[in-house]
């Protein structure tokens, strides 16, 4: 796997442009993020309360009432990344993208995450079975997805677990087929969803059956 910056030019994955393409995200999307980032701030004497739809102000310093603050929160997240590969894998991903994969569909890897995180990231691909072109994106996706989508001529779809992803998406490539997948299950009834503009799946066995049918291609 060859990650690639998001301003890199898009041309470098190869596409095929009479096949469907699938851009899908990672973390609470292929990976239970938020599983592993509480592990890692519980090493550094912090600890994890998932109440809300947020990264730093569920994490607190241990036995205090109040939320860390933002910066010490990135500082953490940048760790994470650095030095952290301690993550597992959605239930069914690895294997939804391999048999869409196998029936024809192109897969390309769209993360948010820290350019320092290039090399980490797609270890944690390959070793989990998701050896696909990866693309290290920050920011809104809209314009990546764009890129990506006018290389083929067959349908696209895109799927995050973010509303803001999603809606980027819709603005600058409005063809692209969307949906919103939220992993963690502590996070789905928090996640803000917008079922009128994306369609809403949770589980990848049912997302797979969709997106096989959205993209065309012959669900085994």
């Amino acid at each position: 796997m060859r990650p690639l910056d998001a301003d890199a030019t898009y041309q470098l994955i190869e596409i095929d442009p009479r096949k469907p393409l699938l851009i899908v995200d990672v973390d609470e999307v292929l990976a239970l993020f938020m599983y592993g980032f509480g592990r890692f701030v519980e090493t550094r004497g912090y600890e994890m309360r998932v109440d809300r739809f947020a990264l730093f102000q569920n994490i607190y310093r241990r036995g205090e009432a109040d939320h860390i603050d933002t910066a010490t929160g990135r500082t953490l997240f940048d760790d994470f990344f650095r030095f952290a590969e301690d993550i597992d894998p959605t239930p069914d991903a690895a294997h939804s993208l391999r048999k869409l994969a196998h029936a024809g569909v192109t897969v390309v890897i769209l993360t948010n995450a820290p350019p320092h995180a290039r090399e980490l990231r797609a270890r944690w691909l390959v070793k989990h079975g998701m050896d696909y072109p990866m693309i290290i994106n920050e920011g809104p996706k809209g314009e990546a997805i764009a890129a990506l989508a006018a290389r083929t001529q067959g349908p696209v779809a895109f799927v995050d677990d973010l509303v803001g992803n999603l809606d980027s998406s819709a603005r600058a490539a409005p063809e692209v087929l969307r949906f919103q997948l939220v992993a963690d299950p502590r996070l789905r009834a928090l996640a803000p969803t917008a079922p009128d503009r994306h369609r809403r799946i949770d589980q990848w066995p049912q997302l797979y059956d969709a997106l096989a049918e959205a993209l065309g291609v012959a669900a085994p």
